[in-house]
């Protein structure tokens, strides 16, 4: 039997130190086989029996509130209004008044002391109750390490820097809350695009229903300016719908009866009904916050690195400070009061609350916010390696072409006339689902070409395809194809590499003993494809390389169009696997763009693989490393340009989380380190990492 699970949303999880210990408090709750804990989306899933209460029992010594998941959660109360700040506050306004009675009746006078005791306590009781329990169980985290520093300063009579360190410790943790607060509010944002009703038609009456409780194959009503609360498909009506929350495209797109709509999506003008396709759980917003959320669960190699690092380094400090207090004191004749206080300032300014939360919140950040514009990043090791990249391939049709092929020349060169060389042509690609074969049907349909019954149909895997035809076999398909089976006439070929030179692809019909002409067809490239080349290229993309079918001559016309660094040519589907193959071997980091489907072991093959119209197919949000929800290359820039900002606000912030402490650990050698300048540090390098790691919500280059 298969145990149950449950998941939770949780409030007031901003330490990584402490999602450690929340998880494994819920672990040692008998009734719960299993735990997996999702720091940077917040939530827990449970494996077991465990009430709300239980789990918030574990997390009590920090105050981390659970919810259920589908549970809608109240907006939440501003920074300065939550309740659990108000202790540091108070214990902010008695250490105020301690300094200033310092200053008028002396050091040492009772009334000073007693006012930063006040200050200690108010602040310090639920830091000293973590810390004193920790101790005694010798689990060294901040909370411990913050413990030791201010009874040992209060012990040594420096009660004015004890009370200060417990305030600016709280400003540190409060800071830390409101820093992975707004990391995750992306993802808040993005449960919140799709209603949690539906009006919908039943037994011909309309009702208003719970998206959970909306069936496949209801019919959903949508008025002008209502968001769709299901994925579906247009059953009656005409309109334009904004996506711009799902695949991030900033101009609404027309819709009409067959075409597919998303949930979370805006309509602009008329009435639609749309007929449920997908349950509430499958949507593809509902995915795509699934999809983030567990990309914010993978750790990063710069968060993997950090972890271990800060695994070594507390216990390193530890040792550090103790030599600090003992060694001077005991071998060299130093004041103990003198060393010890140094030591305890040593403790202070080693605890690596900065460290611990540079990478994640740049990482919940970063995913977050390319979410909310279209792309799907599905892991911060993606996020990394995106920012390393070096050269990126291109699947041709569909990427940078528009993906409709359109016959541009019919040129007979045998006893046909156009509109039979037109027909037979037809009558073969009928059974075909090349591109190129939906443009001859298409043109063939326009032009009212001849129909000819096909048999025995037959494809060759990137050169063509044959059927018989009035009892004779026909042949359609690249100029390679017929070259083995006769002597290519001169005036043939001069006109096919002129056609090629133009960027047309060539298809010769004909049989085995006799060419019957050539179809000339074109996919244009889209309008904007050239602009965004140029974009990698002034982002520091070296290497761009167009992967395509069509025979060389075609494929550099359009390459030079573009702007391509590279074209390789004449690439039947198993090539393009190696040629992603070979571009990462010779320029390193590569990333493959496709469209998820034709282009899976490509896209496999690559560093990175990025696919193309995420939200209308599954294969896409599957497959790929990336998903580009939009079908289009407009976000290609932009994500290429968010990871490189990543990639340099995680090494800043690890430069600034050590380097602050570094600088403060040097100045013990000449005395200079005091506990006000130890807890400074410690939340100066908090707040440069929080404010740094903020940048990645705005959407502006550096």
């Amino acid at each position: 039997m298969e145990t149950a699970k449950q998941t939770y949303r949780l409030e007031g999880l901003s330490c990584t130190n402490c999602a450690a210990k929340f998880e494994k408090n819920i672990r040692d709750i008998q009734t719960v086989e299993g735990v997996q804990l999702n720091f940077g989306a917040s939530k827990v899933t449970v494996e077991g029996e465990a009430s709300v209460q239980q789990l918030e029992e574990a997390g009590a010594f920090d105050g981390i509130k659970v919810y259920p998941e589908r549970e809608r959660q109240q907006p939440k109360e501003p920074f300065w209004k939550k309740r659990e700040n108000l202790p540091p506050l108070i214990s902010l306004l008695f250490t105020m008044a301690g300094i200033l009675a310092l200053v008028q009746l002396g050091e040492g006078h009772i009334a000073a002391t007693g006012l930063f005791v006040v200050a200690i306590l108010v602040g310090g009781v639920d830091l000293f109750k973590t810390g004193l329990k920790n101790l005694s169980r010798l689990e060294f985290d901040m909370r411990t390490l913050m413990t030791i520093a201010i009874i040992g300063a209060a012990i040594i009579g420096e009660w004015a820097e004890a009370a200060v360190v417990v305030f600016l410790f709280a400003l540190s943790e409060a800071l830390e809350d409101y820093s992975m607060d707004k990391a995750r509010q992306s993802i808040r944002s993005l449960m919140d695009i799709a209603p949690n009703r539906a009006t919908v038609r039943r037994d011909g009456q309309l009702m208003e229903v719970d998206v959970e409780d909306v069936q496949i194959g209801d019919m959903m009503l949508i008025k002008p300016g209502d968001k769709l609360a299901m994925d579906g498909e247009v059953a009656k009506g005409a309109t334009s719908i904004n996506q711009a929350a799902i695949t991030g495209e900033s101009i609404p797109v027309y819709k009409q009866p067959g075409d597919e709509v998303f949930a979370g999506t805006l309509n602009e003008e008329g009435s639609l009904e749309v007929r449920v396709t997908k349950r509430s759980e499958d949507t593809t917003i509902a995915k795509i916050i699934h999809l983030v959320e567990e990309a914010q669960a993978e750790r990063a190699p710069s968060q993997q690195f950090v972890d271990k690092f800060a695994r070594y380094y507390t216990p390193a400090i530890i040792a550090l400070a103790s030599l600090v207090a003992i060694v001077p004191p005991l071998f060299f004749g130093a004041s103990w009061t003198e060393w010890v206080y140094s030591g305890l300032a040593v403790l202070v300014v080693g605890c690596p609350c900065a460290l611990v939360i540079s990478t994640p919140v740049a990482i919940v950040t970063a995913i977050g916010n390319a979410a909310r514009n279209g792309v799907l990043i599905k892991g911060g090791i993606h996020l990394e390696e995106t920012g390393r990249l070096q050269a990126i391939a291109f699947d041709k049709t569909g990427t940078l072409t528009e993906g409709k092929p359109e016959v541009t020349d019919i040129l007979p060169s045998g006893t046909m006339s156009p509109d039979e060389l037109l027909g037979k042509a037809r009558a073969m690609e009928t059974f075909s689902r090349h591109p190129l074969a939906s443009a001859i049907i298409r043109k063939a349909e326009e032009a009212g070409a001849g129909e000819y019954p096909a048999e025995n149909f037959q494809s060759m895997t990137g050169k063509g395809a044959s059927a018989s035809i009035d009892g004779t076999r026909y042949y359609i398909g690249s100029p390679s194809l017929f070259e083995g089976m006769q002597e290519m006439p001169e005036s043939l070929a001069t006109q096919i590499s002129r056609l090629q030179a133009e960027g047309k692809t060539v298809m010769l019909v004909g049989t085995e003993q006799e060419i019957e002409g050539l179809i000339a067809v074109a996919d244009s490239v889209r309008k904007t494809s050239p602009s965004i080349i140029r974009k990698l290229h002034d982002l520091g993309i070296r290497q761009t390389v167009m992967l395509t079918g069509d025979n060389q001559a075609a494929g550099n016309a359009i390459g030079k169009q573009l702007g391509m660094t590279e074209t390789k040519a004449e690439l039947l589907p198993q090539d393009k696997l190696d040629a992603v193959k070979d571009i990462r071997k010779n320029h390193g980091n590569t990333a493959m763009v496709g469209d998820g489907v034709n282009d899976a072991p490509a896209l496999a093959a690559a560093t990175v693989g990025i696919a193309m119209g995420g939200a209308g197919t599954d294969t896409a949000l599957e497959t790929a490393d990336i998903a580009l929800m939009a079908d289009d290359l407009e976000k290609l820039p932009y994500t290429v340009s968010l990871s490189r900002r990543a990639l340099s606000v995680i090494k800043q912030n690890i430069m600034f989380a050590l380097g602050i402490k570094l600088v403060a650990l040097l100045l013990v050698i000449p005395g200079w380190l005091t506990l006000w300048i130890a807890i400074l540090a410690d939340v100066g390098a908090t707040l440069l990492v929080v404010l740094n790691s903020m940048r990645l919500m705005k959407n502006g280059e550096m």
